[in-house]
């Protein structure tokens, strides 16, 4: 075996620079805590490996070798290159630690998700936030990454999502509707309605939505076949189906907390009665094993105040 392919022990270049520094055997070793036998096998294993005498050991003190001055600031360089590293790495574990990972879908993130931070920093404080924004299904990615602490996510009783099947920890936070609306007629009647038109056209949500999932279980539920509606768009967001709507694309089924100030100024109305209405809920799930203090601390506020969702 070559120098370049032997193993390098982290404690041969401790030994070289103590006995470069002392120029005696005895004292690097003494220095280093180790038999001076062991320490000179370290240090002859050291010089196999580079390939080159680094000491002159005729000389009395020992002194370096035209190759070991060369070596020994390199050598020194490295050495404080990865103590940095080390700092640097365990400064980011202890950051990564104190900080909050979330992973949130979109629309929560844009419009539950600031307003209910406000109420926890109210409680404690707690420190620095990462939020990652994405579909359910990339969501639950996350989650199963370990990448984030917490997910942030719509949920049904009757529409068992991946979290629920895996078992993961959840609590209820609150509550919306999903409602079918859509653009007005021009004398400000709803232009579609799910009881009288077909086909219906509909604005529908991509198979990574978990929102899609619900409102496809409950359509299924009530008997609310495919050829009822006829799809003119889809999309993973809410709020890009909002727009359609606004269009006068078709209907969809959006959250109320998203369309409340679209009923209000009559931009959108309602397609269909209460009947046709999907309570949800909005639920904070959170990785099954122990988590970092401030997460864990969390966790602990956010179960006292919420409520565990019916299975």
């Amino acid at each position: 075996m070559g120098p370049g392919n032997r193993p390098l022990d982290m404690e041969w270049l401790e030994d070289f620079c103590a006995l470069a520094q002392t120029g005696s055997f005895s004292r690097a070793a003494e220095a280093r805590a180790i038999a001076q036998p062991a320490f000179s096998r370290h240090i002859r294993a050291l010089e196999e490996w580079v390939g080159v005498d680094l000491f002159d050991r005729s000389a009395h003190p020992t002194e370096l070798t035209a190759a070991g001055r060369k070596f020994r600031p390199l050598l020194l360089q490295v050495l404080a290159d990865l103590e940095a590293a080390r700092i640097k790495a365990r400064a980011a574990q202890a950051q990564s630690e104190a900080s909050l990972r979330f992973a949130a879908t979109h629309f929560l993130s844009l419009t539950f998700f600031p307003r209910w931070l406000v109420s926890l920093e109210a409680l404690f404080a707690i420190g620095p936030i990462q939020t990652m924004s994405d579909s359910f299904q990339s969501c639950a990615d996350l989650m199963a990454q370990r990448r984030a602490q917490f997910l942030l996510c719509h949920r049904h009783a009757g529409v068992p999502n991946r979290m629920d099947e895996q078992g993961y920890p959840v609590v209820r936070l609150d509550g919306d509707v999903l409602m079918p609306v859509g653009a007005p007629a021009g004398d400000g009647s709803a232009r579609h309605l799910v009881d009288h038109d077909a086909p219906v056209p509909l604005l529908s949500y991509g198979p990574a939505s978990g929102l899609g999932r619900i409102v496809d279980h409950q359509l299924k539920q009530a008997g609310k076949t495919a050829d009822r509606f006829r799809e003119t768009f889809v999309a993973h967001h809410a709020a890009l189906l909002r727009s359609m709507a606004l269009q006068g694309r078709g209907i969809a089924w959006l959250p109320g907390e998203l369309v409340k100030e679209d009923l209000a100024q009559g931009r959108l109305c309602r397609a269909g009665g209460p009947q046709w209405d999907i309570p949800v809920d909005i639920c904070l799930y959170r990785q099954p094993s122990e988590l970092a203090p401030v997460a864990e601390k969390l966790w602990e506020a956010v179960a006292a105040a919420g409520k565990t969702p019916a299975a």
